[in-house]
């Protein structure tokens, strides 16, 4: 084999290597077929199930579902649909301390017309447009999308990438920038998905780290 011949075979190989190295990062949180490594709250209401690829939840009662493993700096891709009359849910980032019906975390929200917002729950803080949202005497922060809502119809699929980075949260609905929190107190923490409204279906859902 002639030099140049080497020269692009040893190419090839440094590219295949990237390439298997870079799909071995993805993790799925869903695995698509049961609900392991994935702890609901409450722990008994049944109100979680596996359709395959599909993540299914009633909507009530109010909860979640979380993952057992701690993330930080990672980028987070969720896909999501309405079966039927859109109502409410969210991602949950960063969850922290005991599992409770609305943890300490902040919430990337899903309420039909709403994805976008954050919400800052349970005393957690953050910083979108030089605004310091944080307040211990709330429950509850809402903060508002940048633009419209981008969100495709009840029956239609539904996209949410969220990049975490540092004390940074990016979140892309359907590939449109809708908000962005700098300075929050959460980096690192379990992720869930809410229960909390109606029924509403998961799937594709699996995050890469960032370095």
């Amino acid at each position: 084999m002639t030099r140049n011949g080497l020269w692009m075979l040893s190419v090839v190989v440094v590219i295949a290597v990237m390439t298997a190295g870079c799909q071995s990062q993805k993790t799925f949180l869903y695995n698509g077929k049961d609900l392991t490594g994935l702890k609901p709250y409450p722990a008994d209401a049944g109100h979680w199930s596996a359709k395959g690829e599909i993540l299914y939840s009633t909507g009530k009662p109010n909860g979640y579902i979380r993952t057992e493993t701690v993330y930080q700096d990672f980028k987070l891709h969720v896909e999501w649909r309405w079966p039927a009359e859109p109502t409410n849910s969210g991602v949950f980032l960063f969850l922290n301390g005991e599992d409770t019906t609305f943890p300490r975390c902040i919430e990337a929200q899903l309420q039909h017309t709403n994805a976008g917002d954050f919400v800052i729950m349970n005393h957690s803080g953050a910083t979108v447009k030089g605004v310091r949202y944080e307040d211990a005497a709330k429950q509850f922060i809402g903060v508002k999308k940048f633009q419209a809502s981008t969100e495709k119809p009840a029956g239609e699929w539904n996209t949410y990438d969220i990049v975490c980075k540092g004390d940074t949260i990016q979140l892309f609905v359907n590939n449109t920038l809708q908000n962005e929190a700098t300075k929050t107190s959460e980096k690192s923490g379990f992720i869930g998905l809410q229960s909390e409204g109606g029924p509403i279906e998961f799937r594709n859902v699996y995050l890469e780290p960032l370095k």
